[in-house]
């Protein structure tokens, strides 16, 4: 997430954005518990390389990896100096060249790769990391290292630095977490707020700083509006708060409508940590539209069961799928899979009325541990005519070899609980108009040519 674009484009900077602040516990993260083994401080034979920390690697900590590894913040070590970085070497060259950090986990060189917000590094500075580690972790010259951050201390809304802060706040009732006990679901609704109907841009849902994020296990603003008959509806999910997520963006040319008379009813999943948590409460984080605002479309989220049983044997594993058919065009624009500690993969394809199929997207190592919405960039999303199926499959591991699973010797079914198993996808969708797709298709059209015709001048130019 390097290099952050105005509000009206909808981006934001991983390192410009506040500290995803994650349950220390639940996500023992992969540096963690691991000992502090590393090279020495002038490199493996004493001689200096041509990567340095200070001039190579440092830059890379401060864009990709110190929001977490910083006191504070939920890595379990600070990155922010070579003294605190050297010894780790070995284990992040280990890391970074798996891919598992920074903790990303959609596939890289399948399905569609255009994602905003994205944390995975580059393949060079991948390399960079690498070489540095081979070559001893060299410090380098101490006044190439770049100027420090000054890392917020304060519990910031994670899209406040692009969007600047919320509109709007919308608060759950109070709730008493105990310090003991199992699962526990709030359920409260509290009425919008707002004294006029308007449309919404983005959406953050966020736990209380600091117990809550110990002890909240998901929470969920659902929207609800009166129907003819003047009884409260269940219409869609706002937003949708687990470990790791950000929040949910809303396409320029679309909005979400919330009313004046709307009413939120909270799904907040608690489950406690061994302290008492007093009047816990979780809010909403909402960006407005400009006033007058009329979007082309409307985009809602929506949770997108995949079927079947989950019954995992004792060192067995499972599968689960899910089918979707709209009943006119859309546009596909995130894809967050959901599960727990046994879920390993999940993917999604399109299935077109010509028959062609399409990987979308593949998530081979998910991680309960961090829960991320891959927002598609606006010349990206997937435009699916009427009559598409999605197929959306995943796949679960209670074996040893899934160092997450409590027991690997005992039964796990699907079910609610923080200890069961869970199998959907949240999916942002705008729905469009026949004209309005085959309009959007044609600019598509028109840009890949523009951008085939550039290349072509470029590769004569270099001749």
């Amino acid at each position: 997430m390097r290099g952050l674009c105005d509000r009206s484009s909808h981006g934001w900077s991983r390192a410009a954005a506040p500290a995803v602040f994650i349950t220390p516990l639940a996500l023992g993260l992969a540096f963690g518990g691991l000992a502090a083994q590393g090279p020495t401080a002038n490199g493996a034979n004493g001689a200096e390389a041509d990567v340095t920390f200070s001039k190579d690697v440092a830059p890379i900590l401060q864009a990709n990896c110190q929001i977490c590894h910083r006191p504070g913040s939920v890595g379990p070590m600070p990155l922010l100096d070579y003294r605190d970085t050297r010894r780790w070497a070995s284990r992040m060259k280990e890391l970074v060249s798996q891919r598992l950090m920074p903790p990303y986990h959609l596939d890289t060189g399948v399905g569609i790769q255009d994602i905003k917000g994205d944390w995975r590094l580059s393949d060079e500075e991948i390399e960079t990391v690498v070489a540095w580690a081979d070559a001893g972790a060299p410090e380098g010259d101490p006044a190439d290292m770049p100027t420090p951050i000054e890392w917020p201390n304060e519990q910031k809304w994670q899209l406040e630095d692009v969007l600047g802060p919320p509109d709007h706040v919308i608060k759950s009732k109070p709730f008493d977490v105990p310090a003991e006990g199992g699962d526990t679901w709030w359920r409260p609704r509290v009425p919008t707020g707002l004294e006029e109907d308007r449309w919404i841009t983005a959406f953050e849902t966020r736990p209380s700083f600091p117990a809550g994020r110990q002890v909240v296990h998901h929470a969920i603003p659902r929207l609800l509006r009166l129907d003819e008959e003047g009884e409260y509806q269940r219409i869609q999910s706002l937003s949708e708060y687990a470990m790791g997520k950000i929040g949910e963006i809303v396409p320029t040319d679309a909005g979400r409508l919330l009313k004046a008379n709307d009413m939120i009813e909270w799904d907040a999943h608690y489950y406690p940590m061994g302290y008492e948590v007093d009047d816990d409460q979780v809010e909403l984080g909402i960006w407005f539209h400009r006033e007058g605002f009329e979007p082309e479309f409307t985009q809602d989220l929506s949770l997108y069961p995949l079927r079947g049983d989950i019954a995992l044997a004792p060192g067995g594993t499972a599968m689960t799928q899910g089918f979707h058919r709209w009943d006119h065009p859309v546009r596909l624009d995130s894809f967050q899979p959901h599960g727990h500690v046994h879920l390993h993969a999940m993917s999604i394809q399109a299935i077109y009325p010509d028959g062609k199929v399409e990987l979308v997207s593949m998530v081979t190592d998910f991680d309960a541990r961090w829960h991320h919405s891959y927002i598609y960039e606006d010349d990206a999303a997937p435009l699916l005519p009427t009559g598409t199926v999605l197929v959306m499959t995943g796949w679960y591991d209670n074996t040893e070899e899934n160092e997450l699973t409590p027991d690997p010797e005992i039964w796990y079914a699907r079910g609610s609980r923080t200890g069961d198993e869970m199998s959907h996808a949240w999916l942002a969708v705008t729905h469009l108009s026949e004209d309005g797709f085959e309009r959007l298709v044609e600019e598509r059209e028109t840009l890949t040519s523009d951008d085939d015709a550039d290349d072509s001048d470029n590769d004569a130019n270099d001749n």
